[in-house]
């Protein structure tokens, strides 16, 4: 059975966190996810028109600035069976990472009748880790010693830095572009991104470090009735490669890797409506996870590593509503839903991908204390709606009809729900 775990689990790692990494952040700031991070046609605040169209931020005639923070917790179970002579050989693992803390820091400087409107955005847009603890009942964190991984720990932070620029092209329409600078870390414990030693196991890797640029387009569209439409591209964030110096357990000197990990690029259009009282917003995008580098890659390597994860392009749904009938106190409502990229017969190379969220569920508020100052808040509800899961992947059973080695009567599957409060305050100037 021991070493039967060994083979079974063997690539498991990488895809712990870059999964999470994948994932796309929903909203940026407490009003934009209270709205479901619906913002491409309908620019409530300029979290979210900085995050998602460019040329929104010209309905803004003053200048602002916002400070968010939030709290982010999750709860992902990992769960595994492999067959045995004494039969199935399963367990189920918890995450004991804790809170992870989710920044957002804006600007905008507008103008009243003027046709230009500049903006500047640091923007956390993906920042996970998991913490699975070492275990006796769960194959894959069973200790390395005995063929499995141990404990599992992975960290990553993605920051993103915008300079924006809109354009009114008339009263009803304005583009809008902002290049995109991004700073990325990555540390993964143990890491296959190195092959495996047959005596030593998996080494860990260092905290690495990659810099990344992009940019984002859109336009927008004000009827001045009540309508309004937007659409916006951005584009892959291009990085540089992650260094990682290896160790191994032992604490001898591990051979070095690289790894290189874009950030997807997304298609965004949108409608917006606002009469009187109500403020509603409504968001599609595309999400091109299948050509970016990082992510199109699957399956093994000639060294029994893992190649990549082979994920699908997703669709994201975003939908806001906000009341505005109690004075100086907006209520928001938001739902998100999203599509899974992960096959099944892939799920093995993602586990545990437990950002992927299907449906995610928002309600929020603000307080204008007065015609300079508002503060915001948000309380976020997601859960992935079941668990992804496919048969575990052993490199030495590859055959033409199996390519991937699955192993017959094997699982894992993955599963996690996640709660955000959040708090944000504007300032006009």
């Amino acid at each position: 059975m021991k070493k039967l775990v060994v083979t079974s689990v063997l690539g498991l790692l990488p895809f712990i966190l870059l999964a999470q990494a994948g994932h796309i952040m929903q909203g940026i700031g407490a009003t934009n996810m209270s709205m479901g991070g619906a913002a491409t046609a309908q620019p409530i605040d300029i979290n979210g028109a900085l995050q998602w169209n460019p040329a929104a931020i010209s309905a803004f005639d003053k200048k602002i600035l916002s400070v968010n923070a939030g709290l982010f917790f999750s709860s992902p179970e990992l769960s595994s069976t492999v067959p045995t002579t004494d039969g199935p050989f399963s367990g189920v693992t918890k995450d004991d990472r804790g809170v992870s803390v989710m920044p957002a820091l804006a600007m905008v400087w507008g103008k009243k009748d003027s046709k230009h409107t500049f903006g500047a955005s640091a923007f956390g847009i993906s920042g996970f880790g998991v913490t699975f603890p070492e275990s006796n009942t769960n194959a894959i964190n069973m200790p390395q010693s005995v063929g499995g991984f141990g404990r599992i720990q992975s960290d990553y932070q993605l920051m993103q830095v915008g300079f924006t620029y809109a354009y009114k092209v008339s009263s009803q329409f304005a583009i809008g572009l902002a290049p995109t600078f991004n700073y990325s870390s990555l540390k993964l414990a143990p890491n296959p991104l190195a092959s495996p030693s047959q005596t030593l196991g998996y080494p860990v890797s260092n905290k690495a470090t990659a810099l990344g640029f992009g940019a984002q387009l859109g336009i927008f569209y004000n009827s001045g009735k009540g309508i309004k439409l937007g659409a916006s591209y951005k584009t892959a964030q291009k990085f540089g490669s992650f260094n990682f110096k290896n160790t191994y357990l032992d604490g001898s000197s591990a051979p070095n890797v690289k790894f290189e990990m874009d950030y997807p690029a997304i298609a965004s259009v949108g409608i917006g409506y606002s009469k009187n009282k109500i403020d509603a917003a409504l968001d599609y995008r595309w999400v091109n996870y299948k050509n970016t580098t990082g992510f199109k890659a699957k399956g093994w390597t000639n060294t029994a590593s893992v190649a990549g994860f082979g994920w699908e392009n997703i669709s994201i749904i975003s939908a806001g509503l906000q009341y505005k009938g109690v004075n100086k106190f907006p209520i928001r409502v938001g739902y998100t839903y999203s599509s899974n990229p992960i096959k099944s017969e892939l799920a093995f190379f993602s586990t545990p991908a437990t950002a992927i969220i299907k449906n995610g569920l928002q309600l929020g508020c603000g307080y204008e204390f007065n015609s300079k100052f508002t503060l915001n808040a948000t309380y976020h509800h997601g859960t992935s709606s079941g668990s992804t899961s496919g048969p575990l992947l052993n490199p030495m059973m590859i055959t033409a009809s199996s390519p991937y080695g699955a192993i017959p009567n094997s699982n894992v599957s993955y599963k996690m729900t996640t709660d955000l409060v959040m708090i944000g305050v504007n300032y006009c100037f």
